[in-house]
């Protein structure tokens, strides 16, 4: 085994782990906390309110380097663990150096009450013999259908299916597919920050790079990646030359070079959480162009309601989680291709959307990221009182049961 660094876990550590009296949640995710705020985020920084937060993100691998854990904290009340490993390791090598530093970082064995929450099951890898109280699959995503998915993700899923108390799942699609698998699957899916993104109501002015862009904007935001059907970006954008799509988002897992270059067509790049609502304000239309093949088959995405929030008229193409609720309840317009995306713009554009804002807010009204939570903490709550009253801090508020949304 390589001598490792452990001088910086234990001083960020000491401190993390003698905090109150809270239980220990430790999450091991596939996503950088600082990447693009979405679901983990919105949950565990609401978590950490009653536990104690420690998201162990995946390796980062720097040439000499003696493996350690990079620890550091967030605003949002939540601590980061990042190992760190030298080039050059073999898969098993990594795995082993990885389970040695999470042990170091927390203990083989619970100490004191302490939740296991994952979003990935290759973390299973390196943590199938470390003790928890409770452990819980959040499963937002069916990750076995992105691109670079391992046959080892499949036998770690079933793995994890058999360990976990509970199963989360991001929407109804994959809620459906994965219920028959584990004895308590519980749908949430995407949920809305309302007062966050409903400030783009209220925004006038533009950002110094969409200023200069003409109206109409079709926007996207989020993640382009191979989710993202870029020709259909390129045909509507070809169909209607005087109409403008203003894309948003870091370009992942795909080349650059691939995406469509018109004079209407503007990637922007990556924006923070907080930016967006300006963006949004200048949008006529939010653009959902994604792609329609195994990446999206059960994807629930979060921008659906986040673009209802900001008041702005939504056309997706047909992704399941979508069209059930939001195209079925006349929230969100379904098109299948360029001229029906043309077709749907023209007939927004052509509305009155008093009435269609406030059959919006009614429906969002029933959900928010905060009741998704206090869903899955009640749920939580019920399965540690049941394994051992004793060791549950009796402190921690309780919820009356919410819906899932």
């Amino acid at each position: 085994m390589l001598e490792r660094s452990t001088t910086q876990s234990h001083a960020h550590y000491s401190s993390f782990k003698s905090a109150g009296r809270m239980p220990l949640l430790v999450c091991f995710s596939h996503l950088r906390w600082d990447f693009v705020w979405q679901r983990p985020q919105h949950l565990l920084s609401r978590a950490a309110k009653h536990f104690n937060v420690l998201i162990i993100e995946e390796p980062q691998i720097k040439a000499g380097a003696k493996p350690h854990m990079d620890v550091s904290e967030r605003p949002q009340g939540v601590t980061i663990a990042v190992p760190i490993l030298p080039e050059g390791l073999s898969h098993q090598d990594a795995i082993a150096e990885q389970h040695d530093l999470i042990e170091e970082l927390i203990g083989r064995e619970a100490r004191t009450p302490r939740v296991f929450w994952y979003y990935t099951p290759m973390a299973l890898a390196f943590t199938s013999d470390l003790e928890c109280d409770l452990c819980i699959y959040d499963n937002m995503d069916e990750l076995s259908l992105f691109r670079g998915a391992s046959q080892e993700l499949l036998s770690l899923e079933e793995d994890l299916f058999a360990r976990c108390d509970l199963v989360f799942t991001g929407g109804m699609s994959l809620y459906e597919a994965k219920r028959g698998r584990h004895h308590s699957v519980h749908a949430f899916p995407s949920s809305i920050d309302f007062k966050h993104f409903s400030k783009a109501r209220n925004t006038k002015q533009d950002p110094s790079d969409q200023a200069g862009i003409p109206h109409p904007r079709l926007g996207f935001f989020g993640v382009i990646d191979e989710r993202m059907d870029i020709d259909l970006v390129a045909a509507v954008a070809d169909l209607r030359p005087d109409w403008q799509l203003v894309m948003i988002g870091p370009v992942v897992k795909i080349d650059p070079a691939s995406l469509p270059q018109r004079s209407n067509i503007h990637w922007l790049g990556g924006r923070s959480y907080a930016e967006l609502p300006q963006y949004l304000s200048g949008w006529d239309i939010g653009f959902m162009p994604f792609a329609l093949n195994e990446s999206t088959k059960f994807i629930s995405p979060t921008k659906t309601p986040e673009f209802l929030a900001a008041g702005v008229p939504v056309i997706s193409t047909p992704i399941t989680d979508v069209v059930r609720p939001y195209g079925e309840k006349g929230l969100v317009e379904i098109a299948r291709d360029a001229s029906e995306v043309v077709e749907k713009a023209e007939l927004i554009f052509g509305r009155p959307n008093e009435a269609w804002l406030n059959k919006v807010d009614r429906h969002l009204a029933t959900g928010s990221w905060d009741k998704t939570w206090s869903s899955m903490h009640k749920l939580m709550l019920d399965v540690l009182d049941g394994a051992d009253d004793n060791r549950v801090d009796t402190s921690l508020p309780t919820y009356a049961t919410t819906p899932a949304e």
